[in-house]
């Protein structure tokens, strides 16, 4: 298994890095498959909660446009 592994490894690595760069984004879409026992409903129940601050007007939210704009200077 592990010279399987390895073999593969080093034929991504000849893959040019935007096919690296999909592979591997596939590849970790593919941990997330299976969320783990309850991490579904843990999502739901904190999404809601946000929802309900906001429509509460406890939270402030932020236009999109901003929240992009300061995650793509970020990845700078």
């Amino acid at each position: 298994m592990a010279s399987a592994r390895k073999n593969v490894e080093y034929e991504a690595m000849k893959l040019p890095s935007k096919s690296r760069a999909l592979l591997a984004e596939r590849l970790i879409a593919s941990l997330d498959a299976e969320p783990e026992s309850g991490a579904l409903e843990a999502r739901l129940l904190e999404a809601e909660r946000r929802y309900a601050a906001l429509k509460e007007h406890r939270v402030k939210g932020k236009p999109a446009v901003e929240v992009f704009k300061r995650v793509r200077s970020s990845l700078r």
